[in-house]
């Protein structure tokens, strides 16, 4: 068993036992932070209280849209030629070594460019490479596929979908007159030394993902035959126990979803021509929609298919509230505040970048926003870098760092991979935790490097 193999058996062994499931985990989280903001910040119990309960609506438009995401693209996974299509690309991969890089690969540069396609595509992916090569007879461990393909995620506010990046670089943004000027992505996202960083990331998760591989086969766990298959069946069925005549020919007829998904894909076509290409969550859904409604031979298919994806959504009606009120607390208290001004405190000029990304990542367990943390933690560490004279753009950069970084092992984002997979939390919050530490590495050591060079 080679040292990192050996190091990845004794941690997945401690998650197993002590990392609670994301429901669970969520009501800690939320007892936790409870106790900080008493501890912390001038707030009484009941400031405290008021501030969670009027927090847990916070996030309703964002759950609605997640749910919607997760059923679409579940749905559009499991209708005519996609599954065909994603087993072909799963068959790239020759072994399992390679596989685990594959994943991680290809669902950090989908992460590059929207954020949410890279913990939904990245999670079908991993599916597809799991099934195409038990079809092959080629064993690979399948939690540790997912936590390659949710390891890859750690890069993409670096990428075109980077929530801190684009704020700074849009007008009239919360934080303009602090900042003094607009920070255009060409100083942020498109820089060299942040495509380097992006790139060295990268590589690392998907090289420390392949060394990962368990040395003892008996620890394989492979992934388990997929349903598309039956799922056809039930659908076929249902079509079949209609009475024939108006309702059932419209049911089965392709016309009705072929009219509506032109409809969607002409909106979205013309919404990018308008506008750019700006793929903000509701383009993203009614994308993930329109395919599918194109490539469904029926109405009553792609019904029957969303309502065997229904209960996919349920982990995610249950635990978003919970971090929103986490959220409210975090917020509504002046914890955030406390915070980053006590990471300000330490800071020196060459040092403050690498503070943000440690400030941005602790943070980041409570508020797993990108767009939500810069607004909070910004002004504190835009007032240190004016002071200190540090780069501006290096500060917000720092700030996306950490909220990547933290990402890929806090267990409200890793919600939609684990819809996609099957998998449990703990079986790739395991994984992901180390190639958490090497991504820390390799961001972290770039900030340190920048800080005492720009």
């Amino acid at each position: 068993m080679n040292p990192l193999s050996r190091v990845s058996h004794v941690i997945v062994g401690v998650v197993d036992r002590y990392l609670p499931e994301p429901f669970v985990f969520a009501i800690v989280m939320t007892a936790f932070t409870v106790l900080l903001a008493l501890l912390m910040t001038p707030a009484g119990p009941i400031e405290v209280f008021t501030a969670w309960g009027g927090g847990l609506s916070m996030l309703l438009a964002f759950t609605t849209q997640m749910c919607l995401m997760v059923l679409f693209a579940y749905t559009l996974a499991h209708i005519g030629p996609v599954p065909r299509l994603l087993a072909r690309l799963a068959g790239i991969p020759g072994s399992a070594r390679s596989a685990y890089a594959f994943a991680a690969v290809f669902a950090g540069l989908v992460a590059l460019v929207a954020w949410p396609l890279g913990v939904i595509l990245g999670g079908l992916m991993a599916r597809a490479i799991g099934n195409n090569l038990r079809g092959r007879g080629i064993r690979v461990h399948y939690p540790l596929l997912g936590g390659a393909a949710f390891g890859g995620f750690v890069i993409w506010h670096m990428g075109y979908s980077g929530s801190a990046p684009l704020l700074t670089a849009t007008p009239g943004n919360a934080l303009e007159a602090q900042l003094g000027m607009l920070i255009p992505v060409t100083e942020t996202i498109f820089t060299t030394w942040n495509l380097i960083i992006a790139t060295v990331t990268l590589a690392t998760v998907a090289l420390i993902a392949v060394l990962m591989h368990p040395s003892d086969e008996s620890e394989i766990e492979e992934c388990p035959p997929d349903d598309t298959e039956s799922q056809q069946s039930t659908t076929a069925v249902s079509e079949n126990q209609r009475p024939a005549g108006l309702a059932r020919t419209l049911e089965t007829s392709r016309l009705p979803t072929l009219l509506l998904g032109l409809m969607l894909s002409g909106y979205v076509i013309y919404w990018l021509f308008t506008r750019g290409i700006v793929l903000d969550l509701n383009i993203v859904n009614w994308t993930f929609l329109a395919a599918g409604l194109l490539l469904t031979r029926s109405s009553s298919e792609y019904s029957s298919v969303m309502i065997e994806g229904g209960r996919a959504v349920v982990p995610i009606m249950l635990q978003y509230p919970m971090y929103a009120g986490i959220m409210g607390i975090m917020l509504k208290t002046g914890f955030v505040s406390v915070l980053a001004a006590g990471f300000v405190t330490i800071a020196s000029a060459d040092t403050l970048p690498f503070l943000a990304f440690l400030s941005g990542g602790f943070i980041n367990f409570f508020i797993p926003s990108g767009g939500a943390q810069w607004a909070v933690q910004g002004p504190a560490f835009i007032e240190a870098a004016k002071t200190l004279g540090t780069d501006l753009p290096l500060v917000v950069m720092g700030v996306a760092y950490g909220d990547q970084w933290t990402n890929i092992i806090h267990p409200f984002v890793v919600i939609p991979l684990l819809i996609m997979t099957g998998l449990k939390a703990r079986q790739v919050l395991a994984y992901s935790f180390i190639l958490f530490l090497a991504a820390g590495v390799t961001l972290g050591g770039g900030l340190l490097l920048l800080g005492g060079t720009l």
